[in-house]
């Protein structure tokens, strides 16, 4: 009993910092703002949704920024290559799921530190994909064709929401890939298996099922769907930039941020995304105000450590990092 009143300060703190957060974003929010955010979500919602997966499932797969990164080049290589966006789109999600298979080798086969093993497939893309598109391109930036818009007549005129019937086909399969993660893990025997291999191991080992199987597919799948994320950013735009830390500039990092805030839910993950999206689309129009551009973008990142503390911690999955080989106590 003694624990409810620094819960509800907790609680009330993140409800009192989202309300202003709120307030602040109202005045931005029009049709082109909202389409934005929803754009902006698209590569960091991809990418913890993929991270909840494997982490729920006790493997932390800390590398989302490496899927991200080797994804977004090939599918602007392999659109290059056909002259097909969605084979270029296949062959982004193809690639990442590769980068998955060999960590959940190394992790579930040869026991490596998962963040390690993870940090290894970052560095390991970062610095491939700007060689590849170095020695193809001869430059580290690179080119091709894009995705077209999908609009709906009528619907693409209502004011704000228009938005959401007049975007990308990436948007629209962020929104379903939102509600089919979250109804995966909540009402289907994978799901369940999943939350069991990341809290109990032995438990679902004592119920017949390998975990280490649903650990394989639970790390792939955190591969194909980081991969839509690679490729949507960057055929999306149309281009890979290979400068510094890419075009992807963090947001594998920032995909582990969110679905830490959302507590593994991947309805709260999608908001805690969308408010960070938000954030960096609000900073974007304050730019070309008064205030200095380097404090204007620290804005989305200060606001999402200050919800974060106030919302209180997030309780991670029991088994998380730990190796499990069927048949120990």
């Amino acid at each position: 009993m003694r624990e409810l009143p620094s819960l509800g300060r907790k609680t009330l703190g993140g409800v009192v910092v989202l309300a202003l957060v709120g307030g602040v974003l109202s005045g931005f929010v029009d049709k082109n703002a909202l389409s934005s955010t929803l754009r902006l979500s698209v590569p960091i919602a991809f990418a913890a949704l993929g991270g909840i997966f494997a982490e729920k499932s006790g493997v932390i797969n800390i590398g989302l920024e490496g899927h991200l990164i080797i994804s977004a080049f090939v599918g602007i290589y392999a659109t290059n290559l056909t002259g097909n966006v969605w084979i270029g789109f296949a062959a982004g999600v193809l690639a990442s799921t590769l980068f998955a298979v060999v960590f959940a080798i190394v992790c579930l086969e040869f026991r490596a530190d998962q963040i390690i093993a993870g940090l290894a497939v970052w560095l390991v893309a970062l610095g491939l994909a700007p060689f590849l598109s170095t020695v193809i391109y001869e430059s580290v930036n690179a080119g091709s064709a894009g995705f077209d818009p999908i609009t709906i007549p009528g619907l693409s005129e209502i004011p704000v929401l228009g938005a959401l019937f007049d975007a990308k086909p990436p948007v629209y399969l962020m929104l379903l890939a939102v509600v089919g993660s979250w109804y995966v893990l909540n009402y289907t025997a994978f799901g369940r298996w999943v939350h069991a291999s990341g809290e109990n191991p032995q438990a679902l080992d004592t119920a017949g099922v390998s975990v280490k199987r649903v650990r394989y597919a639970s790390v792939l799948l955190s591969g194909v769907l980081a991969g839509i994320g690679g490729a949507s950013l960057s055929l999306s735009l149309g281009e890979f930039s290979g400068n510094g830390q890419t075009m992807v500039d963090g947001r594998g990092f920032i995909a582990i941020v969110v679905y830490l805030l959302g507590n593994y839910n991947p309805i709260g993950t999608f908001l805690s995304t969308t408010l960070f999206a938000g954030l960096q689309t609000a900073q974007i129009q304050l730019q070309s105000g008064y205030l200095p551009s380097s404090l204007v973008q620290t804005i989305p990142y200060i606001t999402v450590i200050i919800v974060l503390a106030g919302v209180g911690r997030t309780r991670t999955p029991d088994a998380a990092g730990d190796h499990y080989e069927s048949g120990e106590e």
